[in-house]
């Protein structure tokens, strides 16, 4: 019985110790949120409504990515529009958000769905449509790249829906944005 009370104190001083060591760093961190979003703004959400607000969606709505998605250099028949849907129609929500993330820098959805995506840019942050780009340029054993202040995926043109999709899967489980050497 000792042993329980004795550790009990401990766990509520180690607790106390915790709250206090980052009062000041909450604090601030609020007051700078408030400076941007007034505090009168944030009460008519709750915490759910205001994570969906600021983080998005994160379900990948797979019909309303390719409802707002714009082709280059290629068009809705090209195998390689076909194959790049087939893979993101195989994968789960997880790899998804991953692809997301790798073109767009957000692995969310806007709240107001894929016709919401918005470029990062800061010469232009209005709407920026998710985009496929074929570029003949590049060399079909390339990996893909992607354009995130534009929303844009280029994609050389595959051989075949294996290496289409091996290709993508390896650039976004495997590279490391803003990675300079």
């Amino acid at each position: 019985v000792n042993c329980i009370v004795d550790t009990k104190q401990w766990y509520q001083r180690r607790v106390r110790g915790l709250k206090n060591g980052t009062e000041q760093q909450t604090s601030a961190l609020q007051k700078g949120f408030y400076e941007v979003v007034p505090r009168h703004l944030l009460s008519a959400f709750d915490e759910k409504e205001l994570e969906l607000i600021v983080c998005g969606l994160g379900h990948v709505d797979v019909e309303d990515w390719r409802a707002n998605t714009r082709l280059k250099g290629c068009n809705s028949d090209s195998n390689i529009v076909k194959w790049f849907w087939q893979v993101v129609e195989e994968m789960d929500n997880e790899k998804r958000a991953r692809l997301l993330q790798f073109v767009t820098g957000s692995s969310r959805v806007p709240i107001s769905g894929f016709s919401g995506l918005r470029g990062s840019s800061t010469v232009n942050s209005g709407p920026r449509p998710f985009t496929i780009h074929l570029v003949n340029s590049m060399s079909s054993g390339s990996l893909p790249k992607a354009m995130t202040c534009f929303n844009r995926l280029d994609l050389p043109e595959y051989e075949s829906f294996t290496v289409m999709r091996n290709k993508i899967i390896t650039a976004i489980e495997e590279t490391m944005g803003f990675n300079v050497e």
